[in-house]
């Protein structure tokens, strides 16, 4: 094995990094919280912490490894890929379904965090390049990126509400929330307690059918117009093109927080069909991560539609996205269908080409933005597929077939390409998901 540098340990501050080798490998460093104190490891620091490499793609699909979801089992750290669940051990790279990833030791040694990595015969491997992983959201106040800690306390809070408040009491309260730069905050706060709380020994209450969601979260100071009375966006080609394409993608992402939080509140009591289960906690847990995200979103928009000398609410909005879920109120499996699968699957179709607009106009700023959310998006789909598919292997029915019924009874209009076949791939959508059986049109057709 070689042995490679990977900087001071005083400069490693997130709870990942993707490192880049010069052999063109990609692997992910997580510092994690040390779980057993009682005995220092070589991977582990005096400050308590403990640092894990692994390879960057999962071995089943290829799925970024770099934003995994983080559980403890039996005292040690599992990762889980966000496209299809695989979980891996981050010590010994095995997994419950029977394949491996590979791992590769990590020591602390003079303040210095080192990676032991194969040679395999091949010479000469150097790190090129060591990317911080940004769990950072940018909140309204001071212009500044502000780091997300995992308690309550970093945010104001009414006084009905504390630590002790059940998911389903968060979850209304930021429903009901209409300042977007509030309902950020709380949205991102409400997982951060909640998976902090996971691995603890007093994990935050479900409260399930205690308190039920507005039928219309409210909001503030927006211009509201029909669907079809929202002005033209243009091309990208004008700064005034671009700001309206931003805003309109705000306004989407400020729905998709409120649709991820009501998920959890609205269908908390849901049982499967036939043997009666109930939704894991893990449900909860998937979903308040896509409205962290989504919140995420919304203040990367909102900041960069600032920079551009704009602000959100100069343009008319329509709400079009909350009328879906209206139509779905009724039922979890209808929700996912149309609001994971047809709408934030078309967003997957729809992504590159408007990057690609504002890569012509020569935007370099807002590109990134827009790359972070495309990715992110692609797990949101992973996670409506995973559960739509749970639901249905718990029902002994066929998910492909649901989603398609779904779709008949609750979209409107027709689904068409093109469509981004790789994307949807990667989120556990091929083609028999929305193409029809006798054509190569790739169409599901719709009442």
């Amino acid at each position: 094995m070689t042995v490679i540098s990977l900087g001071l340990l005083s400069n490693f501050t997130q709870a990942r990094y993707v490192i880049h080798l010069s052999n063109g490998k990609r692997l992910v460093l997580f510092r994690l919280l040390t779980i057993d104190k009682s005995q220092q490891k070589a991977n582990e620091s005096l400050d308590g912490w403990s640092y894990y490499a692994m390879e960057a793609e999962c071995p089943h699909a290829g799925g970024p490894m770099a934003e995994s979801n983080v559980d403890i089992e039996d005292s040690s750290y599992v990762v889980s890929c966000p496209w299809h669940a695989y979980d891996f051990n981050v010590e010994t790279g095995e997994s419950s379904v029977g394949i491996t990833t590979c791992t590769f030791p990590i020591e602390i040694r003079r303040e210095q965090v080192i990676l032991r990595y194969p040679l395999n015969g091949t010479t000469g491997i150097t790190l090129t390049k060591l990317d911080p992983v940004s769990e950072k959201v940018k909140f309204k106040r001071d212009r500044e990126l502000v780091s997300v800690k995992a308690s309550v306390g970093d945010v104001s809070i009414p006084g009905h509400l504390d630590e002790n408040t059940t998911v389903c009491d968060w979850a209304v309260h930021i429903l009901n929330t209409p300042n977007p730069e509030r309902k950020i905050e709380l949205a991102t706060n409400l997982f951060s307690c909640f998976s902090s709380k996971e691995a603890s020994s007093s994990p935050m209450e479900l409260g399930r059918g205690t308190v039920s969601p507005p039928d219309n979260p409210p909001r503030e100071n927006l211009i509201e117009v029909s669907p079809w009375s929202v002005p033209n966006k243009g091309k990208g080609g004008s700064t005034k093109s671009r700001i309206s394409i931003l805003h309109a993608l705000a306004n989407i992402e400020l729905w998709a927080i409120d649709l991820a939080i009501d998920i959890c509140v609205r269908f908390a009591t849901f049982q499967t069909e036939g043997n009666g289960k109930k939704l894991p906690r893990t449900f909860f847990h998937d979903w308040l991560k896509v409205a962290s995200d989504e919140a995420k979103h919304f203040s990367l928009l909102r900041a960069r539609i600032e920079e551009m000398g704009s602000y959100f609410g100069a343009l008319p909005v329509h709400h079009g996205l909350w009328a879906s879920a209206l139509e779905t109120a009724h039922d979890l499996r209808s929700r996912i269908s149309i609001i994971a699968l047809v709408h934030e699957a078309r967003g997957l179709d729809v992504n590159p080409m408007t990057i690609e607009k504002f890569r012509k106009a020569g935007d370099m700023e807002s590109v990134p933005v827009l790359e972070v959310i495309h990715n992110d998006e692609i797990t949101h789909v992973t996670t409506g597929h995973r559960w739509l598919t749970w639901i249905c292997e718990e029902e002994g029915t066929d998910p492909i077939q649901v989603f398609r019924n779904n779709v008949q009874k609750h979209f409107r209009g027709s689904i068409r390409g093109p469509f981004n076949d790789d994307a949807r791939l990667q989120a556990g959508m091929d083609r028999r998901w929305y193409e029809t059986p006798d054509s190569n049109t790739s169409m599901v057709a719709t009442s």
